[in-house]
């Protein structure tokens, strides 16, 4: 991937005017608005994309996978409200950029990517290496990471057939999950709240994801 990392005052005007999009469709939420107009989205495409990595769709990143519409990244980084020092776990790495804004909310971000070349491509990307809290493993997100648990928040960027129940295991009492589970040929946004005898189920808007796959993929 050719990456450019140049933040022109172009680029800074076009997060701007995405920013007010996103505000336009309901995202209140003025720390996740802050991340976005913070984040560079252009250094996580390839450079072909600068023309338009502000336009408010999701692009491919190679591997079957997308970066996220940054609407969904607000949304989902909305949902999860995101409190300073919480340690969050991540299915679905990607491009990193969710990552990293989960990183400017102030998280201690642990984030799993099933794609070995996706995973690699990020171990290569050096603006990450401005983010010391966010942790890179390459596995199944099914299983999630059992040795870091438990955690305050997980957020799967992915769509599932269903809650997993290993990631459920792993989050604390009191913990929120964001997961998009499939109604169809669309998934439901769902906020889980782990209870001490059970979970609250929260529904939300319908949107499209990749599908969320077990397993490795070298």
């Amino acid at each position: 991937m050719r990456r450019s990392y140049e933040d022109t005052y172009r680029h800074k005007g076009l997060r701007k005017k995405l920013v007010e999009g996103i505000r336009s469709k309901g995202i209140k939420d003025e720390n996740v608005l802050n991340a976005i107009n913070t984040v560079p989205r252009h250094f996580f495409l390839d450079s072909a994309f600068d023309d338009v990595a502000y336009v408010d769709k999701a692009f491919p990143i190679g591997e079957g996978q997308t970066i996220s519409q940054p609407y969904t990244v607000a949304y989902q980084s909305a949902l999860l409200e995101v409190k300073k020092g919480e340690k969050v776990l991540e299915i679905g790495t990607g491009s990193a950029y969710q990552a990293v804004i989960l990183a400017v909310l102030g998280a201690m971000v642990y984030t799993i990517e099933r794609q070995k070349k996706l995973y690699d491509e990020n171990k290569k990307f050096t603006y990450l290496k401005q983010f010391p809290t966010i942790k890179f493993f390459y596995g199944d997100g099914y299983e999630g990471l059992k040795a870091y648990a438990p955690f305050d928040k997980i957020i799967i960027t992915a769509a599932a057939p269903e809650i997993p129940p290993k990631l459920l295991e792993q989050l604390k009492v009191g913990g929120k999950m964001v997961i998009p589970v499939d109604i169809g040929n669309v998934q439901q946004m769902r906020r889980i709240t782990k209870l001490e005898d059970g979970i609250d189920i929260e529904y939300f808007d319908n949107f499209s994801f990749v599908p969320m796959l077990q397993g490795r993929n070298s």
